[in-house]
């Protein structure tokens, strides 16, 4: 049991160990081998500091005990961040991969939003075109009103004609553009597939599974996971 005690700690040290060094080189990820260097060297001080302390605690100098216990608290501390620095390196890369495909959803939606418009438009227009030639009709219901409601319709088929082409050309855009957004609407889903955990754990905690609040949720179990640790 002492032999199971004992490698259960040093795993749980040594993975703390990891997570830490390598968080505090994302937090700088300018210097990164010096502050590999300096992160595993914090660490080694810790774990000595706190087993000299535990070993002489009874004949330690007060001012000793004293130094290195609020150095241990410290160390802790760094070292805690470097495991928040970590996982949340980790949260925000995934994040990330979101945001771009979530950019070229909207941009989508805002491009068959504006063709569609521009296609609401003509269909106005042709409607323009057949009140102008139906009004002509109405207005006389002899054979001279009848000509005139054939030459005004004759004189419209060219823009008639441009427009339906115009149409015909924006709905093959709308087509291509909602294929598109299908195709990237499955990468979002599969990629927010990957919240659901924490969003279960929002609506616990907060009641709601925004995304403001599972930002919150992630910055909660790393603190939790970070107490564990150290």
């Amino acid at each position: 049991m002492i032999l199971l005690t004992f490698l259960t700690a040093l795993a749980l040290s040594s993975v703390a160990a990891y997570y830490s060094v390598i968080g505090l080189a994302a937090i700088f990820p300018g210097s990164f081998w010096p502050i590999i260097i300096m992160g595993s060297t914090l660490e080694a001080a810790k774990l000595v500091s706190v087993s000299w302390l535990y070993r002489n605690w009874k004949v330690a100098h007060i001012g000793m005990k004293s130094y290195l216990s609020v150095a241990t608290v410290i160390l802790m501390l760094i070292t805690s961040m470097g495991i928040f620095g970590y996982l949340s390196k980790a949260h925000l890369e995934h994040s990330a991969d979101i945001s771009p495909l979530v950019t070229k959803v909207e941009l989508l939606n805002e491009k068959i939003r504006i063709t569609k418009d521009n296609i609401n438009e003509n269909h106005k227009i042709i409607n323009q075109f057949d009140e102008q030639v139906n009004q002509t009709m109405v207005r006389s219901s002899d054979e001279k009103g009848i000509s005139n409601s054939v030459t005004i319709r004759r004189n419209q088929q060219k823009e008639r004609s441009r427009i339906q082409a115009e149409n015909e050309t924006y709905q093959k855009r709308v087509g291509e553009y909602m294929e598109q957004k299908l195709s990237l609407d499955n990468q979002v889903a599969k990629a927010e597939s990957d919240f659901g955990p924490i969003k279960y754990v929002a609506e616990l905690v907060y009641g709601s599974g925004d995304k403001t609040l599972i930002d919150k949720a992630v910055r909660l179990v790393i603190m939790l996971i970070m107490v564990v640790f150290d």
